[in-house]
């Protein structure tokens, strides 16, 4: 790879986007130029690093970015805008900015296009992050040239600590809700009530009792899990957040 480093310039192309049954040209000027821009790029949409782990911290983490001065985080995969589109809502990422380099320019003028024939992939990105402050690369985290997809630096903390070293990052939060419950509708509200994010999910429709039993050592409903912490129903919820809010 011949990448581009760190104090030059973006490349100026066209991305040709799909917003609501029309194509959409976006010309990369209009992005970078006077902004500041969080950009990440990755192999492939509905991959499983992307998909898991790489968009979702991303998309977690883009208001604190917003907080520290960044003006849109963006996604940029070598896939065609229909697959982007539809990628964005499978992972509900609405505080990204995803973005299809479905001809590779903007990838191969970066020095960032591989090869990928091995997996049927063709030409795809190598995973990076860059920070791009009025179009001009100020940082870029660019992963090692290892076998495979190795994913260590391109990370959303990572970006973060670089921007934002003492930034508080927000709890990562799961509830564990059935329909028509009235605990499990306090539960949300005592959340929203705090300003937090939260992933629900739903009996037998994200999971199973026998799920729930296995991760919570019970079946009743609502469960609240805090960075890993089993916090417990709608009542230790309550307890939990006085404790936060007092501390």
């Amino acid at each position: 790879m011949h990448k581009r480093h760190e104090g030059t310039r973006v490349p100026r192309v066209t991305f040709h986007t799909r917003r609501d049954h029309e194509w959409v040209d976006v010309d990369s000027n209009d992005i970078f130029k006077g902004r500041t821009v969080v950009v990440f790029s990755l192999p492939g949409a509905f991959t499983p690093t992307c998909s898991s782990t790489h968009v979702p911290r991303y998309n977690q983490l883009a208001p604190v970015f917003h907080e520290h001065g960044v003006d849109e985080v963006i996604c940029i995969s070598v896939n065609d805008g229909f697959v982007m589109n539809a990628w964005r809502e499978e992972q509900k990422a609405f505080n990204i900015t995803f973005l299809p380099d479905g001809n590779g320019d903007f990838t191969r003028a970066m020095g960032m296009l591989v090869n990928k024939d091995e997996l049927g992939f063709g030409e795809r990105s190598w995973r990076y992050s860059m920070l791009v402050r009025d179009g001009v690369i100020e940082k870029m985290f660019v992963e090692p040239e290892l076998p495979g997809d190795p994913f260590e630096v391109s990370d959303a903390d990572t970006m973060l600590a670089c921007i934002a070293p003492q930034a508080a990052c927000p709890p990562s939060i799961t509830l564990f809700t059935r329909r028509g419950c009235e605990y499990c509708t306090r539960a949300k509200a005592l959340l929203a009530d705090a300003d937090l994010d939260f992933e629900e999910l739903v009996l037998n429709r994200d999971y199973s009792e026998a799920s729930l039993r296995a991760v919570a050592g019970s079946p009743t409903v609502p469960q609240v899990f805090i960075d890993g912490e089993h916090i417990g129903g709608a009542e230790e919820l309550a307890r939990y957040l006085d404790e936060r809010q007092a501390a």
